[in-house]
Parts: C-alpha cells; structure tokens; sequence
C-alpha cells in the first residue's frame, strides 16, 4: 500500500482549513485516511505558530514506515527540520521570452536614437 503524508482540505468556500493525514495514497483528496498528523491554516501570519501543527512524532513514524510527503507537507517538514531540504528547479517562468526581448531591444534602439540627433 503507497502511504502518503497530505493535506484534506476542510472549512467554507474561500475560508480554507486543512488536516495533515497520512492516508493511502489511491484514496481521494478529503476521503477516508489513516491518521490525523496536524494541522495547516494558511489565513494566518506566515509567522504564526498556529498556522501549521504537527505530531513531529507521529510524522516521523510515517516517513520510517516509508510513506512519501507531497510537495507542499515536504515544504513544512524542511521549515521543521523534520527532513532534508531538496534542490526544487527554477523554471524561469518571469523570464520574458525571446519576441519579448527583441521588441524590448528594439523599443531602446528607437529610443537612443534621437537622443543621440
């Protein structure tokens, strides 16, 4: 059975609160699991300490039993010091591309020159 550690999302429309479950992994998102491991309230401060709780305990029972953190609990576990951190790739997604960077040449070209007239 491929165990995962993932958030069940809870609470109203537009007022998120989420569960941090160990759960099997072909069980739907807010469906049936295992165990509560904590907590994850994303309206509060990023410094608050009630925003994410877990049972460090508990979670670290589950990663020895081999159960695979998602991306997101993985994050909450490295801000813990739970689990190593991992190199993530920078995908460059602001990065203008290269029609975008050619007109951009082009618009400063214009520019300088009647300045230099």
């Amino acid at each position: 059975m491929a165990m995962k550690i993932r958030l069940a999302r809870g609470g109203s429309k537009k007022r998120p609160h989420y569960a941090i479950v160990a759960t099997d992994s072909r069980m739907p998102r807010d469906g049936r699991f295992i165990e509560k491991l904590g907590t994850y309230n994303p309206l509060l401060a990023k410094d608050s300490e009630e925003r994410v709780k877990m049972d460090m305990e508990r979670v670290k029972h589950w990663l020895a039993q081999g159960a695979q953190p998602t991306d997101r609990v993985a994050r909450f576990l490295e801000a813990a010091g739970v689990v190593a951190k991992t190199e993530r790739k920078n995908m460059k997604k602001a990065v203008p591309g290269a029609k975008a960077e050619k007109r951009a040449e082009e618009k400063a070209a214009k520019a300088a020159a009647p300045a230099e007239e």
